[in-house]
């Protein structure tokens, strides 16, 4: 078997990326037990690991939170406005962490570069996690967070007639689906636009990706995701479910996409499958992969150029899908 095969265990990162995953994964280290902690203090060890990763960046003219009614409880959001005005687009923003992990509070920085780079609001959105809430809680709670804001925006300073969806990870896997049920109720017009990054359809990978891109090295494992799908369906039937695994879905009658692909993903080949499915759908899809990047990487923007050049990316597609005056 090559090294190619048998994965280079983070050789092929870019420098900078590769000093990212060691850093976060070496406070991971100091947690030998950590696949068996519950839920409430894994999330515990992963905001402190996170938490220097969120710090700098931006300033925001304003950034405020609320709470807004879903057919599953209240959702808290948390609204940033990089300068001050009135009635701007939106990009709604939900963070990754197989559904299980993570928060604002570790996308902070995140959310804040989107902001300031493309000079929109952004809206970041506290769905429930799993394995407390099942599928399809966190899709019903987004879904009526982008009605919400659709119909309540102008109460925020948000114009309801430009928001964007987007997310990271399992947040992309909620952006996907959330666009894909609005469709399906006839109300794809609320949303102008999908940003993917390093997103997840299928709990299904090759073994050449496994092998390649799912183990030591790289920030995200596929033992990991094996978890984060356990924690998240319901049952195995959910596998089926097109809501779900969205590369099993008809893909017709979306939004245009932006895709943030990076090389060196086990989810990446997902990735790749999906914008190939939604331009055969007659969906306007740009997708970019950015060599030497792995699961995560935006998150090193405050060290790496390559992150940098990605949030740029995105920005620039944003400021155009939403038509922001430049």
């Amino acid at each position: 078997m090559t090294m190619e095969a048998q994965g280079q265990k983070g050789a092929d990162l870019d420098p900078d990326i590769r000093r990212f995953v060691q850093a976060v994964n070496a406070e991971f280290a100091r947690h030998p037990n950590f696949n068996a902690l519950s839920p409430a203090l894994a999330r515990e060890v992963v905001e402190q690991a996170r938490a220097p990763w969120a710090q700098g960046g931006p300033e925001m003219a304003e950034t405020v939170e609320v709470s807004v009614p879903t057919r599953e409880g209240e959702v808290r959001l948390r609204i940033y406005r990089p300068s001050p005005g009135a009635q701007n687009p939106a990009l709604i923003y939900l963070h990754g962490g197989g559904w299980t992990l993570f928060s604002l509070d570790t996308h902070d920085r995140l959310m804040r570069e989107y902001a300031a780079r493309a000079s929109i609001v952004v809206v970041g959105v506290d769905y429930a996690l799993a394995p407390e809430n099942k599928f399809p809680v966190a899709m019903h709670q987004v879904t009526d967070v982008v009605r919400w804001l659709a119909k309540e925006g102008t109460s925020v300073g948000i114009d309801p007639e430009r928001l964007a969806l987007g997310g990271d990870s399992a947040g992309g896997n909620l952006t996907m689906s959330t666009a894909l049920l609005l469709r399906d109720t006839d109300e794809s017009h609320l949303i102008k636009g999908m940003v993917f990054n390093y997103g997840a359809f299928t709990n299904q990978d090759s073994e050449e990706y496994h092998r390649r891109y799912g183990g030591e090295g790289y920030m995200l494992s596929s033992e990991e995701m094996v978890v984060y799908w356990e924690n998240y369906m319901r049952d195995e039937d959910d596998a089926q479910n097109p809501y779900l695994c969205s590369i099993l879905a008809e893909l017709h009658d979306l939004p245009p996409a932006f895709m943030v692909i990076p090389e060196c993903d086990v989810l990446s080949e997902q990735s790749l499958k999906m914008a190939d499915k939604l331009r055969s759908a007659g969906v306007a899809v740009e997708a970019v992969v950015y060599e030497g990047a792995t699961h995560s990487f935006l998150e090193a923007v405050s060290i790496s150029a390559l992150a940098g050049r990605a949030l740029d990316d995105t920005a620039a597609w944003l400021q155009t899908t939403l038509a922001v005056e430049a």
